[in-house]
């Protein structure tokens, strides 16, 4: 990722932290709208930076999603979904970025709160999360956590 950024490469990153993971998600009640949602931003915000007739994205739902949440926007441009999109150059730096990102924010919302979160949704997150509650209080936990998920009804 760094080396992405200090190569000037136009890239644009939409974040989506779990409190608004949570309201997006209540929104559009779909995982993969959800996901197109994001996507189409992303896509958006990086036509501001430059202009291109393609996009190539990950295939990760029925090929309308992206469609639809982009063009709502007005945008005109071709758009390529496809299985394994990282097989292209842009689609992996994107992912790269992304998981960056993704880590990066996972870190600084463990440093606010003072614990270590861990990734996924195996037994480390259930510990985890039950010592959120111990410590914190539910409340905190639905802060930091996608709430639709088992792990939060589970130690809930």
């Amino acid at each position: 990722a760094d080396l992405i950024k200090r190569a000037g490469i136009p890239h644009a990153i939409v974040v989506i932290g779990p409190e608004k993971y949570n309201e997006l998600y209540t929104k559009f009640k779909n995982l993969n709208r959800l996901l197109a949602w994001g996507h189409a931003r992303a896509i958006e915000n990086l036509l501001e930076q430059v202009d291109v007739d393609l996009v190539v994205a990950d295939q990760f739902g029925d090929k309308s999603l992206i469609e639809r949440a982009l063009f709502e926007k007005g945008r005109k441009t071709r758009l390529l979904q496809m299985p394994r999109g990282e097989q292209d150059i842009a689609v992996a730096a994107a992912s790269v970025m992304a998981r960056a990102e993704f880590l990066n924010r996972l870190g600084l919302l463990g440093r606010e709160f003072g614990l270590t979160l861990p990734k996924g949704a195996g037994a480390p997150v259930d510990t985890a999360a039950r010592q959120i509650i111990k410590s914190h209080g539910l409340e905190v936990l639905a802060r930091l956590t996608k709430t639709h998920f088992k792990n939060f009804t589970k130690v809930q």
